[in-house]
């Protein structure tokens, strides 16, 4: 759930690169007096605790430095939790309304061998300027769109000339080494984020959101999974993923953890073929000459396990190739995590 300040993300169909979760961190900063740089990559939205009080002053959920009493700005430096491609940022300054910065900047940086965060610091690193100085409002969520094409490792968040932001979002696409992982001789989880996955679409994500599915590790609780409601009309539910690369399917895991009293009583999986891997969420409701391809059939399944499927999978799911995935739950219920391992 967002902040308490409504607004409509443009950029959530993309992943935040800087998430905590995908194991991104705030390196280094000039200053954060009142409130630790480490807040801004949080996963979690931002909240405000009345009459909460630190010795330094008023307790806040975010990255906050003191007030500039001489010229200049206040910066913090964070490494993307993976390399990609910036599409977009938001700079949530909710509950920040007399201290939030008037502007900010954003700059990024390739690279993906750093000694030191100090290092980065230095006259020699070659910052690129994504967004211009630019204005902000307080207790909002601020999104902008970034233009630059390239890879990026870091990102640089300068704010004019001090203030508090509660969460920094960098909004991208995943960018492989495919290079490499092609020459894996073991399988590679294919719907992984880190290897450029995304979740595209489902037709129902109303307890759990649907980017959980494909997180890294395993769920924190019950509401890190993906979970409908209960189902009171004939059907079942369902969610696609986009695969990292096209491939073959070797193994796949289907785990419920925390689920014990709504997981799904039975799963199945599909696997689709489309080489331009351009399809967008409305593709999958339209009548579109998708050719879906079982590769696991119906299954039973189980509360709070971790399962694994592998000699139950059909010929056609490894001698195929695939780009996107479907796993379809019967009636309804929670599922934590995906994972497709197989060689692209």
């Amino acid at each position: 759930m967002e902040s308490h300040t409504n607004s409509t993300n443009p950029f959530q169909h993309l992943i935040d690169l800087a998430s905590e979760r995908l194991g991104g961190k705030a390196l280094l900063t000039n200053d954060d007096f009142f409130a630790p740089k480490s807040n801004l990559v949080k996963a979690i939205e931002p909240i405000f605790i009345p009459g909460k009080y630190t010795l330094k002053g008023k307790w806040m959920d975010g990255w906050e430095s003191r007030r500039r009493r001489v010229p200049g700005y206040d910066w913090c430096i964070v490494k993307l939790g993976v390399p990609g491609k910036i599409q977009g940022v938001n700079l949530n300054t909710a509950f920040f309304t007399g201290n939030y910065p008037e502007h900010f900047s954003l700059e990024a940086l390739y690279c993906p061998k750093v000694e030191t965060p100090t290092s980065l610091t230095k006259s020699k690193v070659q910052w690129v300027e994504l967004i211009p100085k630019t204005s902000l409002k307080g207790d909002s969520h601020n999104f902008f769109p970034a233009t630059n094409d390239k890879a990026w490792t870091h990102v640089r968040l300068n704010i004019f000339p001090d203030g508090g932001v509660a969460r920094l979002r960098v909004y991208g696409t995943v960018t492989p080494n495919w290079e490499r992982l092609k020459k894996s001789k073991t399988p590679i989880d294919l719907a992984a984020i880190s290897h450029g996955a995304q979740v595209i679409t489902c037709n129902d994500n109303h307890y759990g959101r649907m980017e959980n599915l494909i997180l890294p590790g395993k769920a924190l609780n019950m509401g890190d999974g993906w979970e409908t409601k209960r189902k009171r009309v004939p059907g079942h539910d369902w969610i696609i993923v986009k695969l990292g690369a096209t491939g073959s399917v070797r193994k796949i895991e289907v785990d419920t953890q925390f689920f014990k009293g709504n997981y799904p009583d039975t799963c199945s999986i599909e696997g689709c073929y489309y080489p331009k891997r351009d399809l967008k969420p409305e593709d999958f409701s339209k009548s579109r000459d998708l050719k879906w391809v079982e590769l696991l059939p119906q299954t039973k399944l189980k509360a709070h396990h971790s399962h694994f499927f592998d000699k139950v999978l059909t010929a056609a799911a490894k001698e195929g190739s695939f780009d996107y995935l479907r796993l379809n739950i019967f009636p309804d219920g929670g599922v934590s995590r995906l994972r497709v391992y197989g060689f692209a």
